[in-house]
């Protein structure tokens, strides 16, 4: 055994352990118990993080960036700094998410990503520190221009099955989410092809009919991108796409919970009709995330941050919020607890990204923990076993 660490509460999430021993070995989780029900053994590690909340390390399955780099960027020590942003709001795994870009740009961005994700599993003391990606979010190209946001026109092309097979190669089969808009001739083909090779096919960018939407998720998406965000309004006659994404059961959905993308009282709204189970907290975070206002790079994109609001041509441009601060957003504009709001940030987005061994604290899982306080701040990352 490498270390035990111990607190006042943890949160499985569905579970609550008082007390909690947490036994670590290889940087996975070997078992966890009460500390009345067994005695801590003497001669291993002992990390006690007091009256602090343990919860699984957060996951963020579309982030576009932050520390004032882009993950689509060349340079070797960007991603890392986003990873070490990252880390310091508890996120500790991700999917890098891609933007619509000229094609050279977004396959050699794959392939770097690809990279990436392949070393991974460095279990060095440096390593430890960041979030480690998991997976790439494919948002974009084959979306709406009519709710493209601000994905550049000129870069947005028709789904088709060629197309899709250049990003997974390029991309070595580690593309685990994509965007696309159901609407689309050529749309439903690409759906079924993706999810058969094991990708989470989310429906957005999109100005999809009830109808479309419908068929979007017949031929296998099972998710959806910010909801609210760069899709068809809901109307009373005509639901349309967010009619599917509200009511549909076979979908998750996520929401980019700032207070400035989607008001609050939409929030609620959103998390009454998906409800504890199929409700995903995401950032949309871009390079501008932890920085100063100034203009920063989404992709090949110029964007501006003023006061919390990331634009670009007047337009919502991602966002700057961080994880646990969407976590802290959750209790206070649904007056959820912490133990729900923190299931929104680790099990959901585990479970609808297909990650078996993130998103709880369990068993056989990776020892990505941690340590709260009770409003939902961090004080403490741990990345398989090591923290700073």
């Amino acid at each position: 055994m490498d270390l035990i660490i111990t607190a006042s509460h943890l949160y499985t999430p569905l579970e609550r352990v008082e007390r909690p021993l947490v036994f670590v070995e290889d940087g996975v989780i070997a078992d966890i118990v009460s500390l009345e029900s067994r005695e801590t053994p003497s001669g291993v590690r002992l990390m006690d993080l007091g009256d602090a909340y343990l919860v699984p390390g957060f996951i963020d399955i579309h982030i576009h960036g932050g520390a004032g780099h882009d993950v689509m960027e060349p340079a070797p020590g960007a991603l890392p700094k986003v990873e070490q942003l990252l880390y310091q709001h508890g996120v500790t795994s991700y999917f890098p998410t891609t933007v619509t870009a000229p094609l050279d740009q977004t396959l050699g961005a794959l392939e770097r990503l690809a990279d990436a994700i392949e070393s991974a599993g460095d279990s060095s003391k440096e390593r430890a520190l960041r979030a480690r990606p998991l997976g790439i979010h494919l948002e974009g190209p084959f979306i709406s221009h009519l709710r493209r946001g601000v994905h550049p026109p000129a870069s947005i092309l028709p789904p088709t099955l060629e197309a899709f097979e250049k990003f997974w190669q390029a991309s070595r089969g580690c593309i685990k989410m994509m965007t696309i808009a159901p609407e689309l001739e050529g749309a439903r083909a690409v759906i079924a092809e993706a999810t058969a090779r094991g990708v989470c096919v989310s429906i957005g960018h999109s100005d999809a009919d009830l109808k479309a939407a419908q068929g979007g998720v017949a031929a296998g998406a099972r998710h959806a991108t910010h909801a609210f965000n760069a899709m068809r309004p809901l109307d009373h006659r005509d639901p349309g796409i967010l009619g599917v994404v509200l009511m549909d059961e076979r979908l998750s959905a996520e929401i980019i919970a700032d207070g400035i993308h989607v008001d609050p009282l939409m929030v609620q709204l959103f998390l009454k009709a998906k409800g504890p189970d199929a409700a995903v907290l995401v950032t949309d975070g871009t390079s501008a995330t932890g920085m100063p206002n100034g203009r920063y790079r989404l992709g090949s994109l110029d964007v501006e941050v003023k006061d919390g609001k990331c634009t670009a041509d007047g337009k919502l441009a991602g966002s700057v919020l961080s994880m646990d601060k969407a976590v802290q957003n959750v209790m206070k504009f649904a007056n959820w607890d912490l133990q729900q709001a923190v299931r929104l940030a680790t099990f959901n987005p585990a479970r609808t990204a297909g990650l078996t061994n993130a998103g709880k604290l369990a068993p056989g899982a990776f020892a990505d923990i941690v340590a709260l306080g009770p409003g939902g701040e961090v004080r403490k990352t741990i990345v398989r076993g090591q923290g700073g």
